[in-house]
């Protein structure tokens, strides 16, 4: 999987593929050297399912997107929102691009290591972080996306129960001081943590 993260050329084998979910049937170009290509994963399934995104909150990022199904998905469900998708791997972000003309729903797609290329403020950002990349480039997903949502913004995360669930959880919690854990079936954990409003210090007048 080194490839994906360092944009190697994978030989090309573009194909369509249909997902069925929110009662909709959706249809996804797919290729060689991106997340998934056989299919749904059932991380990103449960994420798309479970996401409740609030009438407040109007700027929504996928952060590691693939081929464009979260972000695709969620344009549909919630076809007000503005919806930017990111992901490191050039072809991932082409076939974004094309994956949301396809299913003719607003995404923008573009490339970036993380948050390096994100030039919003979001209110909301869902990830199936790229557990294979290693704990050092997940937790800085976290702590960068942290600091790229607006005061009251929601951090949604979906990760496999075995593959560092609690570590997540722990860091969570030490990122944003609460964690909620939305989904717990199935082998797979859904989280969400708000980046709280931070209150303003109470002005004392001193009396004349």
């Amino acid at each position: 999987m080194s490839h994906y993260f360092t944009n190697d050329e994978v030989k090309s084998n573009l194909k369509e593929i249909k997902i069925d979910i929110l009662d909709t049937s959706f249809y996804f170009d797919v290729d060689h050297g991106v997340f998934s290509y056989r299919g749904l994963d059932f991380g990103s399934k449960i994420l798309i399912e479970q996401a409740s995104i609030k009438e407040s909150h109007k700027t929504v990022i996928d952060m590691g997107c693939g081929y464009g199904v979260i972000g695709v998905a969620l344009a549909r469900k919630y076809p007000n929102k503005v919806i930017y998708a990111y992901d490191i791997n050039k072809r991932a972000v082409e076939l974004a691009k094309r994956n949301a003309v396809k299913n003719n729903v607003n995404v923008q797609a573009f490339e970036s290591d993380l948050f390096s290329n994100v030039k919003v403020k979001a209110d909301v950002i869902f990830s199936n972080p790229p557990i294979r990349a290693g704990k050092d480039v997940i937790f800085k997903l976290y702590k960068d996306a942290y600091k790229n949502l607006s005061e009251d913004g929601e951090l949604w995360i979906v990760i496999r129960t075995k593959q560092g669930a609690e570590s997540t959880k722990k860091k969570l919690e030490e990122i944003f001081g609460n964690v909620e854990t939305i989904y717990q079936k199935k082998g797979y954990r859904i989280y969400k943590s708000v980046k709280v409003r931070k209150l303003r210090p109470k002005i004392k007048f001193e009396a004349y």
